[in-house]
């Protein structure tokens, strides 16, 4: 099976977990079988693997979250980065050609797309395998998910097949409505609209030659920024005429929200924090190295992190979104393929973070124009090089680096270290990288 992996979002309406960089299918609080905790997309990754061990999956992407993806999931997959943003049409258009292109996948090969991050068990999956085989061998040139709804949800569009049958024609598709008109939608046999897509890979590669002309991968993606930015809904789905749909009556959540998120949680409480008996249908998260108390709590759900602090009634949560983007905050924790950072003081004229470096893995080699810096290594072994001269490096020493020193370390084993940036203009695209 080829699978197509669509991540986006801005990771608002989980903040203060979820930032810019970091958006909800890359935290990491959802029970694992071990014990353990793992994010949407490990739970995904791990869930289709299950289905299908020899399933080629390939994320759609934005560039801010290559970092992450990697870091959660080496190589086990393909990336396939948007260099902009452009809606799930022209994505999964860069994404078709990625495959042929890079991957070679044949034309007559069946591409199932969804969302990266369904809360699902492996029915879902199971589900999307017979997509692809009915896209590989059916009659029609596209096939979608319908999700049997629950209740009448605002959230999602609806389609509205022609039959009740397992797999239907179908009759028409509907935004999202209100909740009166989700009811009478639902009382016509309606199904939620799953984001997910199965098709022939030259189907798609026509349909995108006929909105941009291009010759392959490369041309299209470097053509990328005048693809009309429009969903693949609008842009093929409602106007495709040999279209059918699956019915899935299995579970599936969007843990869109923290209302929603917190019902998937196996506790309730991750981190430091304590409840006591008064407390009702609350759940506490918390990434901070300090405390949380909690009395006569109800329905409610609290999180913090360096990125700041949520405290709010479960169904309020679902409305965050405007407020977050109001607020001015630098990233203070992010995942990136060598390891994880987390800012520990900003200053006027100084910053302070904190640098976990995997085994094995080393940051660019690079230099600053406007800032000095200093490295204390707080645990581990690695080396540095400084201008060309390479050192062994362990717990306890500290390496000064003025403007325009050339530097990088790396880890033989988990490294931390503690970097001061000392200067009056310190950003992030001050940062030159280098050969070494």
């Amino acid at each position: 099976m080829n699978i197509i992996l669509l991540s986006g979002g801005s990771g608002k309406r989980l903040w203060p977990l979820s930032n810019d960089i970091r958006s909800k299918q890359f935290i990491r609080m959802l029970s694992d079988e071990k014990g353990g905790f793992e994010s949407m997309l490990g739970r995904v990754y791990r869930q289709i693997s299950a289905v299908d061990a020899q399933a080629r999956i390939t994320i759609a992407t934005g560039k801010k979250q290559v970092s992450l993806i990697k870091n959660q999931l080496g190589d086990r997959v393909s990336v396939c980065v948007e260099p902009c943003r452009r809606d799930t049409f022209p994505a999964i258009c860069l994404a078709a050609s990625f495959l042929r292109d890079v991957q070679g996948v044949g034309e007559d090969e069946a591409v199932v797309v969804c969302p990266v991050d369904p809360y699902v068990e492996a029915s879902y999956f199971e589900a999307l395998k017979e997509m692809a085989g009915m896209a590989q061998g059916g009659s029609a040139n596209l096939y979608l998910m319908g999700i049997e709804p629950t209740y009448p949800s605002e959230k999602y569009g609806y389609i509205i097949p022609k039959s009740a049958e397992r797999v239907s024609g179908v009759d028409t598709f509907r935004e999202k409505p209100d909740v009166a008109t989700a009811e009478k939608y639902i009382a016509q046999g309606a199904l939620w609209n799953g984001g997910v897509f199965a098709f022939r890979l030259g189907y798609l590669l026509r349909k995108a030659h006929e909105r941009l002309t291009f010759t392959d991968y490369q041309d299209l993606y470097a053509r990328y920024a005048e693809m009309e930015k429009i969903s693949f809904d609008y842009a093929l789905a409602e106007r495709e005429k040999e279209i059918r749909v699956l019915r899935f009556g299995g579970q599936w959540k969007d843990l869109g929200t923290w209302n929603t998120f917190s019902e998937a949680m196996a506790d309730n409480v991750l981190g430091r924090a304590a409840l006591n008996e008064t407390c009702e249908n609350t759940h506490v998260v918390n990434e901070l190295n300090i405390p949380i108390l909690c009395m006569g709590c109800s329905d409610m759900v609290i999180a913090a992190s360096s990125d700041g602090i949520l405290i709010s009634d479960k169904e309020q949560s679902s409305y965050i979104k405007p407020y977050v983007e109001q607020i001015e905050q630098q990233v203070m924790y992010a995942e990136k393929s060598w390891g994880s950072f987390t800012v520990l003081d900003v200053q006027e004229d100084s910053l302070t973070i904190k640098i976990v470096l995997l085994p094995g893995h080393a940051l660019h080699y690079h230099s600053h124009e406007h800032r000095d810096e200093v490295w204390t290594v707080m645990s581990g072994r690695g080396k540095a090089v400084i201008d060309g001269a390479e050192r062994k490096v362990g717990p306890g020493d500290v390496i000064s680096m003025p403007a325009g020193c050339r530097h990088t370390i790396s880890a033989d084993s988990e490294l931390k270290v503690v970097e001061v940036q000392i200067g009056k203009d310190i950003s992030v695209e001050d940062k030159c990288k280098h050969e070494l």
